[in-house]
């Protein structure tokens, strides 16, 4: 015979269950969020390599130490701009060439000016040193202040006499799905996704853990965007 006290305390071990299976369950999804983001890099990138006479130069990929991309970052303006996009930064060995794991970031930005209507564009950072990489380990970094910023040269290659990396620590390349006008990446603030981060590599990763030594998770998501990289730097 079940008493009283029995029914509450099975009644009690399924709610604790239930509430497991669903913390799992969340968890899982929204893994599979952070990884269908690191996809949506990829193809990024990859339609950004595949523009004839408007591709990110070959040698300039190769020589960058860092590389951050925001697929889908949105703006929207009526002479005061907003925009904001959740991406992925990754480090590149200067001795090795390796790429790193890919960590989280967000970008954001409120600017004064003449803009109109709201875009949808794949932005893409190259950052030409290392010292621009020690400055995403802090709190966050300005674009233009913190690191100075520039348009980057497009095509084929950039030549071998270009002063792009002495110039600017981070060129920056963006790709257009709208209509939109006063587009500026200057003023722009990065900062690490630490929830993402938390979800996708472990609480007890830090951003530098997985940027210098490789620790946390590579997903599939993430060795395909590594293979492409491997591949356009080669």
């Amino acid at each position: 015979m079940i008493t009283m006290n029995g029914m509450f305390k099975s009644l009690a071990m399924a709610l604790t269950l239930g509430c497991l299976l669903g913390v799992t369950c969340c968890h899982g999804s929204e893994f599979e969020q952070f990884d269908a983001r690191i996809a949506a890099c990829e193809t990024s990138l990859k339609q950004s390599l595949e523009m004839p006479d408007s591709r990110i130069p070959k040698d300039l990929l190769q020589r960058c130490r860092g590389l951050a991309i925001f697929p889908g970052v949105l703006n929207v303006g009526a002479f005061i701009g907003v925009s904001f996009g959740s991406g992925i930064v990754m480090r590149r060995d200067e001795n090795t060439g390796a790429w790193s794991y890919p960590v989280f970031f967000t970008i954001r930005q409120g600017s004064l000016g003449l803009q109109m209507g709201a875009q949808s564009i794949d932005l893409i950072l190259l950052m030409m040193s290392e010292k621009t990489i020690q400055k995403l380990l802090e709190e966050k970094l300005i674009l233009g202040m913190d690191a100075s910023v520039s348009a980057g040269p497009v095509g084929r290659e950039a030549g071998a006499d270009t002063n792009w990396t002495m110039e600017s620590g981070i060129l920056s390349y963006s790709r257009s799905k709208g209509l939109f006008m006063g587009l500026a990446v200057s003023g722009s603030i990065l900062e690490p996704d630490s929830r993402s981060n938390q979800v996708y590599h472990g609480k007890e990763i830090s951003v530098q853990d997985a940027l210098y030594e490789n620790k946390g998770v590579l997903s599939d998501a993430a060795k395909n965007l590594v293979n492409t990289l491997d591949d356009a730097t080669r």
